[in-house]
């Protein structure tokens, strides 16, 4: 639900992906890819089926996208996958959902996404080599009832969130966990932050 198209944004200024060599982790179906492709990018759709697996030749990316289902946490097979199909200088991108937001009182509190993979000592920080980009999207809806009768698919944490709700409109905060192929930022390319 990326109306304002923060999310592109980020990943073509972190990526960039319009005209280059794009790999794109995705679950058919998402609509992620077609959004990729209307900004520019030709991306190869990989499935989200571990052991990741790039069906491309060595150094032959210039970007590989992990679109929520992919990297699910920092594998170091996964991350050796990545570096292999990237040339140098290329990034791997992850996008998750970061929490401290509406969108997540309506998922499980508890999920890694909210808590350790976020944090200075969780996996990514920690041992991946990532920094971390936070983007600051909503959930809109033309009308309060609208967003209303939506957060009504989700039970009960979803009327809990409807009872607090104001405006038409939920908070969500996207982390894109970004790295250098090799966690190596390119020597004269100071990397984006």
């Amino acid at each position: 639900m990326d109306t304002e198209g923060k999310i592109l944004r980020a990943l073509e200024a972190l990526g960039p992906l319009a005209g280059r060599d794009v790999a794109v982790i995705d679950v058919a179906g998402t609509g992620w890819v077609a959004r990729l492709r209307e900004a520019g990018a030709d991306p190869l759709v990989v499935p989200a089926d571990p052991p990741l697996r790039l069906p491309v030749p060595d150094r032959s990316l210039d970007t590989v996208v992990g679109l929520w289902t992919g990297f699910r946490g920092v594998d170091a097979a996964d991350l050796a996958e990545a570096d292999r199909a990237l040339r140098p200088g290329g990034r791997l991108l992850v996008v998750h959902d970061y929490g401290r937001d509406d969108v997540s009182a309506l998922r499980d509190p508890e999920a890694p996404e909210y808590r350790a993979w976020s944090r200075r000592d969780g996996p990514f920080l920690r041992d991946g080599g990532f920094k971390i980009r936070v983007v600051h999207c909503f959930w809109t809806f033309a009308t309060l009832e609208e967003a209303v009768d939506t957060l009504g698919l989700f039970g009960e944490r979803g009327a809990a969130v409807a009872e607090r709700l104001r405006r038409p409109r939920l908070t969500w905060n996207v982390a894109v966990y970004h790295r250098w192929r090799g966690g190596v930022v390119p020597e004269g390319n100071p990397g984006a932050g």
